[in-house]
């Protein structure tokens, strides 16, 4: 049985990790650039530093971000705790003071008489070391030859360009409706039909809307692989109609010929999740609310997820990762944090945890452990194990990950949901316990 563990990266997920193994009493090699190299993202020389946004979202127990903290409060999770220690207020989010938090990390980390700090650019693998990649969204280029190397480069992503994600209940269906265009293959698309003034009058405010600002390392190479939809919009007024928005081979049921069509895209097999053909997009958070709000039938749109577009490293992860975030290849290499195609801060947390727990069951040579998908995290992972490979993105918690339940109030389903989700992390808790 191999015995030497490496965690390779000591932001949110590789720390999570190795302070889990560690306390459990294992020697962990934890490697990680910093303070020698930063990448152009890092500026902080401790561990686990936030870069953007000190939010770690609600802490409602009506949202799945609150749900998804309750049970990783559950599970025991050192960094959820730490962050709740070191929060500020920010009403019912959970907002943290960066700095603190990342000093006590790393003090946390460099007082475990079980973690050995190596300040190195990893480059290759240990052939006789159970191995946890947690190098993050801008992983070096010498981790990225190696991973490449293994997995092979067509499944290793360079660029995060993903669409938004739409809550299905949410969108008005008796504006949209479902079919494929030219009527090929099954009714896999929700279709919403716009005539030439509502098109023209989204076409105005799709690019004049604000947009996020890029840092300096992300703008040289941003748009050559996925032109962002206002981008291509600037190209004149029918480019998108011509392009993502095109209503030609669309039969529209309710009799009239649409001047431009918007599709979405299921986005899991209980078709809770649709995602927006072809709008990768670089606005705020708030102008995609407004602006997308205003595409027939998504007037009452619940964003699951924003579109984003950044420099973003990330696997491929039903191309390339089982359920448990090994790579196939070789188990003996688990992926974990954004790198593994989770997004945001406590995802990333969540995926370390995860994939700590597993690696610690490997050493004891007992069954690797899965969470159902009643749970956030097992919703996740079952997500990312199932989804479609030739459009793979990035997701965040979110209840459209979760097995359905059957109850129409949304308040009374979501915490159903919650109540459900508790049940199944204590049931599986005692599995990891024993």
């Amino acid at each position: 049985m191999l015995k030497k563990i490496n965690v390779i990266g000591a932001g949110l997920a590789g720390s999570e990790c190795a302070l889990y193994l560690a306390n459990k009493g294992y020697i962990v090699n934890l490697y990680d650039i910093k303070s020698k190299q930063f990448t152009p993202a890092h500026h902080n020389p401790n561990y686990a530093e936030i870069v953007c946004s000190n939010s770690f979202k609600s802490n409602d127990n009506t949202t799945a971000s609150g749900v998804f903290k309750q049970e990783l409060t559950l599970l025991k999770s050192i960094l959820l705790k730490t962050a709740y220690e070191n929060s500020v207020p920010a009403g019912q989010a959970l907002a943290v003071d960066r700095d603190a938090f990342s000093a006590e990390i790393t003090q946390k980390i460099k007082q475990n008489k079980n973690i050995v700090l190596h300040t190195e650019n990893v480059q290759n693998f240990e052939p006789d070391a159970i191995t946890v990649v947690a190098t993050g969204p801008l992983t070096t280029p010498e981790m990225c030859k190696a991973l490449k190397e293994k997995i092979g480069e067509n499944f290793l992503y360079f660029y995060d360009a993903a669409s938004p994600i739409i809550s299905a209940e949410s969108i008005n269906m008796n504006i949209s409706f479902l079919g494929s265009r030219y009527n090929k293959g099954d009714a896999d698309y929700i279709n919403c039909p716009m005539n030439k003034e509502q098109y023209l009058n989204f076409y105005n405010e799709l690019i004049n809307a604000k947009r996020v600002q890029l840092h300096n390392f992300e703008k040289k190479n941003i748009f050559e692989s996925c032109m962002p939809i206002e981008i291509l919009a600037e190209r004149g007024v029918d480019a998108i109609r011509f392009g993502p928005l095109k209503p030609v081979g669309i039969e529209n049921p309710n009799n009239f010929k649409p001047y431009a069509v918007v599709q979405l895209r299921k986005e899991n097999k209980y078709a809770t999740m649709y995602n927006m053909v072809g709008f990768q997009t670089n606005l705020t958070f708030a102008e995609q609310k407004r602006v997308f709000s205003l595409i027939p039938g998504l007037e009452n749109a619940e964003f699951l997820r924003y579109g984003v577009m950044h420099t973003n490293n990330f696997i491929n992860f039903p191309k390339c990762l089982d359920v448990y975030s090994r790579l196939k290849i070789d188990n003996n290499i688990f992926i974990a944090g954004q790198l593994s195609g989770v997004e945001g801060y406590v995802e990333s947390i969540a995926s370390g945890l995860y994939c700590g727990i597993n690696v610690a069951r490997m050493l004891e040579n007992k069954p690797l452990v899965s969470f159902s998908a009643d749970t956030i995290i097992g919703g996740m992972y079952n997500y990312l194990v199932n989804a479609n490979q030739a459009y793979f993105q990035p997701i965040n918690a979110n209840f459209g990950v979760l097995n359905p339940i059957e109850e129409k109030n949304k308040a009374e389903r979501y915490n159903k949901f919650r109540l459900r989700s508790i049940e199944s992390i204590k049931e599986t808790l005692k599995l990891i316990e024993s």
